[in-house]
Order: structure tokens, then sequence, then C-alpha cells
């Protein structure tokens, strides 16, 4: 207790410590999610196979728009992971320039990155109550909307169709789709899978189970 009955104030380097802490625990709780996406993906991959050698080019249409998604999901979490980095160093920076400006001084950097870490749908939540306490830290500003996000997602879209097709050539060898290379590789071994119906059933089994490890 400070004069007054008042609190003292925490100190800056304890709250950094703490803000780290959850932000690494966050990370860790990524790299599972990648961990069951790819899984589930190698299952859809075995699956969009199994539809291909019974023609059935609907499904297999279905299950590579799965496929896309899934590695979409992949790949932004791990850019979260690089900006979780990111933001621990900046935060490491504010605390080492505590003594020359006087006290913690508010970062334009971390708020921007926590912004785009708070419409990632996997840690979205997390990160919205994370960005309240820094802000009330001092650590970041109020937030501010970022207005490029939706250009960005609408050039995603653009280019789904396209990527499906990749997909398709290269799950089904050249069987389905174009033959231009994939612009990252297919999770999973390139053994045939076994025996395995490919109905409307698994169809939305096999999407209900990517949609819950995405939400």
């Amino acid at each position: 207790m400070g004069l007054f009955g008042q609190s003292k104030p925490k100190d800056p380097r304890e709250t950094v410590r703490e803000m780290k802490k959850k932000l690494r625990s966050e990370s860790r709780s990524m790299d599972r999610s990648i961990n069951n996406i790819k899984r589930e993906e190698m299952k859809v991959k075995k699956s969009l196979q199994e539809a291909a050698k019974k023609g059935d080019k609907d499904v297999c249409k279905i299950l590579a728009k799965e496929i896309v998604n899934s590695r979409r999901s992949v790949s932004k979490l791990h850019e979260s992971k690089a900006q979780i980095n990111s933001i621990c160093m900046q935060m490491d920076t504010q605390v080492s320039m505590i003594k020359m400006a006087g006290g913690m001084k508010s970062s334009a950097e971390v708020m921007k990155m926590m912004n785009r870490l708070t419409k990632v749908d996997e840690i979205s939540h997390s990160m919205m109550e994370l960005q309240k306490e820094m802000t009330k830290a001092g650590i970041i500003e109020e937030m501010m909307e970022e207005t490029m996000a939706m250009s960005e997602d609408e050039e995603m879209e653009e280019d789904a169709e396209k990527e499906v097709e990749k997909i398709l050539f290269e799950v089904t060898k050249g069987q389905l789709g174009t033959g231009e290379a994939l612009t990252t590789p297919i999770v999973g071994t390139e053994e045939e899978a076994g025996p395995a119906e490919a109905s409307s059933d698994e169809e939305d089994a096999l999407k209900s189970r990517l949609a819950a490890l995405r939400s």
C-alpha cells in the first residue's frame, strides 16, 4: 500500500512477464491446433483419393475445398505464432526503455499486431481479452480497426478455385484438376487409401471435423 491507502503501481516489468506468459500459452495452443488440422487433412486426402477412383468429381471438389481451407488455417496460425514472437520482443524493448522514458510507453507496432491476432478465428476471443489487459497496462493504445483485412480476404477467395484445381491434380496424381505447381505441399503421405465409402454422410462428417478444429 502507498500513501493515503492507495495501492502501489504494479511494476511494468512484472506486467510484461505476465503478458508474455499468456502469449506463449496461446502459441502452444496454436501448435496443438495445427497438428490436429494436419491429421484431419490427411484423412480428407485419403477420402478424396477414394472418391477419385469412383469417378465422383463433385465429392472430390468438395473435399479439395476442405483441404484448401485447412491449409489456409494452418498458414494463418503459423503467421500468428510469428506475430506473437514479435510482440514479445517488442515488449522487451519497451521494458528496456523504461528508465530512459520514465515509464512504460505504448507501442503502435504491438497494437497493430494484436489487432491482426484478434481476427484469427482460433484465438480471437483470448487475443481480444489480452488486448484489453495490454491497453489497461499502457502497453498499447485503444484498439483501432484495420481496413485492409477485407481486401485480403477477397483476394484469397479469388484464388480459391485455382488452388482447388491444383490440389485435385496433386492428390489424384493427374486424374483431376490442372497440372500447375502447388504453392505449398499437401499434408500427408503418398500411400493409397484403403477401401472407404465416399458418401454424403462421410462428406458432412469430414467437413464438420475440420470446421470444429477451425472454430
